[in-house]
């Protein structure tokens, strides 16, 4: 991001790390000077505001204690920048500005700011404001912001099971992490991720891409719909839609879907056509889905050696409806043809699977060797142990403890 530079009277050792927005030069610095009587604090100056989603992504990503924002310079991009800060609730937002307006205070605590400051204002006042607003400050800012993560699921072809794989993955990630969950179904022109679940949805994936102009997070969430897990869903059209959306629309979305959720979890289907798009930048972790057949392990060793070569643990292989018996390679064989070991390998249950996608009842609502496979998944990556052994205490271990108990009257 243009226009950083770290205020030299802030201590590097500080236990405060703030953010300093302000063009106006004079302004900018009569707010760090304000600041630079209050011991333990680091101020990093920014000349300009952030110029697109991206920038902002980046400014949040640096976990900022607070964030002081200039609201003379630009009052309506400023206030387009405090209404996304605060969007999910994590950024603790200062504004100042030399106007002493009621209704300017008004409009912009209502966007979420914590203190509205007053120019020209003494140093006693700024660390009074500091104090108020660290007193206020969530303890679990800085592990929300630190565990944001984007998965996403590819298949090698049709039909491997992508969309089942991503949903339920997406659900017993929400439910076992209790962290903010999104579901992008991008299975365009047409995917049912949604109708898996049995949601029934009004808005998709082609509204956010059509008005990404105007895509910001509170338009995000008027889109989404909300599964009784706590998992938030932004499906695929129902309809078809003749043009493919640009690769900036998809990339305004994903920066906006990040700034808003913790975990992001992406259908992508077999859509190797938007490798360039910021879905599969280098801070995604990809799990290529994939079945032991010719068709699918030859694509599998294509993909990986074009586009997934270097992406090391970021790349996470999935082998699904996989039966050992039946197969005629072993694992060395598909090994050598994948070019590394597959991390992951989900049972042929199709029994299984046919009763939950009749149902519209997620798999790992279930009690099933699939749901215990990819609750392993989901517990890894989100650094929980993948060891059945250790899931005893887990939400979804009560759940499949009470079926049990449901079933033969008692529990081991």
């Amino acid at each position: 991001m243009p226009g950083f530079s770290e205020d030299s009277g802030a201590s590097n050792a500080g236990s405060l790390l703030i953010a300093l927005i302000g063009p106006h030069e004079e302004r900018r610095e009569a707010v760090a000077f304000a600041l630079s009587s209050s011991p333990g604090l680091t101020v990093v100056e920014l000349s300009s505001y952030p110029a697109d989603f991206e920038e902002l992504l980046q400014l949040q990503e640096k976990n900022f204690d607070i964030v002081l924002v200039d609201l003379d310079s630009d009052p309506e991009l400023a206030f387009d920048v405090v209404e996304s800060l605060c969007a999910d609730g994590a950024t603790p937002v200062m504004v100042y500005t030399t106007q002493n307006s009621l209704d300017l205070a008004l409009r912009f605590m209502r966007a979420g700011a914590r203190e509205f400051l007053t120019l020209p204002i003494s140093q006693t006042d700024m660390a009074s404001a500091v104090t108020r607003l660290t007193a206020r400050r969530a303890p679990i800012i800085h592990a929300s912001k630190a565990a944001k993560k984007i998965f996403v699921f590819l298949g090698t072809k049709g039909g491997c099971g992508v969309t089942t794989i991503a949903a339920n993955f997406a659900i017993a990630l929400a439910q076992e992490s209790e962290m903010s969950t999104l579901l992008i179904d991008f299975g365009l022109p047409l995917g049912d991720a949604a109708i898996n679940l049995g949601m029934i949805t009004e808005y998709s994936t082609a509204n956010a891409l059509h008005d990404s102009n105007r895509l910001d997070a509170n338009f995000l969430r008027t889109l989404l719909c909300k599964h009784s897990s706590g998992l938030s869903v932004l499906p695929a059209p129902g309809e078809f839609s003749p043009v493919l959306p640009p690769h900036e629309a998809i990339n305004r979305l994903m920066a906006v879907a990040r700034q808003c959720f913790d975990y992001v979890v992406i259908d992508a289907g077999s859509r190797v056509d938007m490798m360039d798009t910021s879905i599969f930048d280098d801070s995604a972790y990809v799990y290529l889905i994939t079945q032991v057949g010719v068709s699918e392990l030859r694509n599998s060793n294509r993909m990986i050696s074009q586009f997934f070569s270097t992406r090391g643990h970021k790349l996470q292989i999935v082998l699904n409806r996989y039966t050992p018996h039946a197969l005629l390679v072993d694992d060395t064989q598909i090994t050598k043809a994948l070019t590394r070991p597959a991390q992951w390998k989900i049972p042929d249950d199709y029994a299984t699977a046919r009763r939950t996608r009749n149902t519209a009842t997620p798999i790992v609502m279930e009690n099933s060797p699939i749901a215990l496979a990819i609750r392993m998944m989901v517990r890894s990556a989100c650094g929980l142990s993948a060891d059945s052994s250790s899931m005893h205490g887990s939400i979804f271990s009560r759940v499949f403890r009470k079926a049990l108990k449901s079933e033969s009257g008692h529990i081991d």
